[in-house]
């Protein structure tokens, strides 16, 4: 495994830079990051980010926004946090798996005296308060995992910043109730950048440092201007609409849009917190064209194998988010 230290703090570079490793940089098959952020409310690919935000919060405070290549949920990262990246280009043929990538930072914090704990999707906790929450994309060529590590972050701004104008009052103190610093549960004080340290010695063991090269940054800008510094990417135009569903899965919360015309679906997308393990552009290429009724969209969706296209959510789950 290759560790690659990225000291730049421009989320959109960063996840550039994983993409970049993802599908250009062919050194080795497996990498490692360990990076943070500048004050940034962090989208997960299928949220619609005017309903995650606080924008007049955001703008007011200059807070970055940006849209990941993950499903799952929004997050807010800063310097007192830190970001950790696992890459993976020989995937195994099985679903999402959050267990095996969380398991080595679960045991480096045991190992200075913290004991978190795997809840729910995604999550680690400590005491049951969410202190790390993880996303995941996965496809037959490689593996994305990347998570966060709350540790001595401005959870008044984290609280403020998401959730538009639904955080208000005592929404804003649940949602602080929900997350807590690392820092809170160490004997110990010791700043951001001591912490970084020492959870390294125990994550990268013998992995192989390599420093990106200027050929390497040239082409991880591009990535970064083309996809992650554009608005149509991060905000976007709502699609026209008449119809909309919702559910909560066991994988998430699936939500359709969809535009009905003469009894005949003309578009339809699909948002929330879930993860993607399969193509769900394909899911939607196969509903379009399709004729509003339980009986034809059913044959569509056999057609693409869409229950195995999300993780947790089958496909009477789909189904029932369309019609």
């Amino acid at each position: 495994m290759v560790f690659i230290d990225s000291k730049n703090t421009d989320a959109n570079f960063n996840f550039a830079l994983e993409k970049y490793l993802m599908y250009n940089l062919d050194i080795a098959d497996e990498y490692f990051l360990f990076w943070r952020t500048s004050p940034t409310v962090m989208i997960g690919k299928f949220q619609n980010t005017d309903e995650e935000i606080n924008m007049d919060f955001i703008k007011k405070n200059h807070i970055n926004v940006v849209r990941r290549i993950t499903g799952g949920g929004t997050v807010y990262t800063d310097m007192g946090g830190w970001q950790f990246s696992y890459i993976n280009k020989q995937p195994d043929p099985g679903e999402i798996s959050f267990l095996s990538f969380t398991a080595p930072v679960r045991e480096a914090l045991k190992k200075i005296g913290v004991n978190a704990y795997n809840s729910g999707r995604n999550d680690l906790l400590i005491y049951g308060k969410k202190i790390s929450g993880n996303a995941q994309f996965k496809s037959k060529d490689v593996v994305l995992h990347h998570g966060t590590l709350l540790f001595n972050s401005n959870l008044d701004q984290l609280a403020a910043a998401l959730n538009n104008s639904k955080m208000s009052g005592s929404r804003i103190k649940s949602a602080k109730d929900r997350v807590s610093n690392i820092s809170t549960y160490m004997i110990e004080s010791i700043t951001s950048e001591a912490f970084r340290d020492i959870l390294l010695d125990q994550l990268i063991g013998d992995m192989t440092p390599y420093t990106l090269k200027k050929h390497d940054i040239k082409k991880i800008n591009q990535i970064k201007a083309e996809q992650f510094d554009s608005w149509d990417w991060n905000f976007g135009k709502p699609p026209k609409s008449n119809l909309e569903k919702e559910k909560v899965c066991a994988g998430g919360t699936l939500r359709t849009k969809i535009h009905v015309k003469n009894d005949t679906i003309h578009d339809i997308h699909f948002y929330g917190d879930f993860f993607e393990q399969g193509n769900l552009d394909a899911v939607r290429s196969v509903l379009i064209g399709c004729s509003y009724n339980r009986t034809a969209i059913s044959k569509a969706l056999d057609d693409v194998d869409a229950g195995s296209c999300l993780y947790h959510i089958t496909q009477h789950d789909m189904l029932e988010t369309i019609i």
